[in-house]
């Protein structure tokens, strides 16, 4: 098989952040040899979670077996994960912002026809439904755990308890139609048709949009993650994926 070198587009604070959490553990553990130094395993996960290689890839290019590559892949993710924010955590955060942005987005995943509660009839395929929290700059704060492409975000919202968590805070939070009877502090804008809508809801909406369009970028931010763009895993993995990605995202910002 042919090797090149490539490069991963992730600031050497990132490394190090991961690595100094895989040391700890090791130690913790009482792991006393390993194939890959800590540093090389925070690079190998990287090379999975930013670039989206492949086990066997990663095989070749960090000369170990497969079997090991996925060790060292979920080992990492799951420290990650044990890292994120939880609701709480977030909306203690949100508290110290003007107002945040709530919105769903849907991650790719291989399934078939069949698997009907993973289809998203709104994206027209199957995937996992995500929640998202994000600051009045687009700034990821939090990402909820995956539930099947097929449910809708209002239902997601509430089953994370998303929506009660924001308005007993009394946090103001802008989100789109599918939030649509969310009620509490949630903003939503009004529905109907922009041609038979009066001068006065158009000018809403259009103010409204503008201020959602910052959590665009939230969902932006995770699907840089070349990982995220098409999930081929167990779906059961992919809230700990999102949820590492998540604890990265916040460590670079910090």
């Amino acid at each position: 098989m042919l090797v090149y070198p490539s490069a991963i587009d992730l600031s050497s604070s990132s490394l190090l952040y991961l690595t100094r959490h895989l040391s700890a553990h090791r130690k913790r553990i009482g792991s006393r040899w390993r194939r890959l130094p800590a540093g090389r395993q925070a690079l190998l996960a990287f090379a999975h979670l930013r670039c989206g290689d492949t086990y066997a890839q990663l095989a070749v290019a960090f000369r170990i077996g497969i079997a090991t590559v996925y060790r060292y892949v979920r080992e990492a993710v799951d420290i990650l994960a044990a890292l994120a924010p939880t609701l709480a955590d977030a909306v203690r955060t949100a508290k110290a912002k003007a107002f945040v942005i709530l919105d769903g987005t849907l991650l790719s995943i291989d399934r078939i026809a069949g698997d009907r509660h993973y289809y998203s009839g709104k994206h027209k395929r199957h995937g996992m439904n995500v929640q998202v929290i994000a600051d009045p700059l687009g700034r990821l704060i939090w990402t909820s755990p995956a539930l099947p492409g097929a449910v809708h975000d209002i239902k997601a919202a509430r089953t994370h308890n998303i929506i009660d968590a924001l308005t007993e805070a009394g946090i103001r939070t802008w989100a789109d139609k599918g939030y649509q009877g969310a009620r509490g502090t949630i903003r939503v804008p009004y529905r109907g048709r922009w041609s038979t809508l009066p001068a006065g809801k158009r000018a809403v909406n259009s103010s409204h949009a503008k201020i959602r369009a910052a959590g665009e970028q939230a969902n932006a931010t995770l699907k840089n993650w070349r990982l995220l763009r098409k999930l081929r895993c167990s779906t059961t993995r992919i809230t700990d994926i999102v949820t590492a990605v998540l604890a990265l995202q916040l460590a670079a910002s910090a």
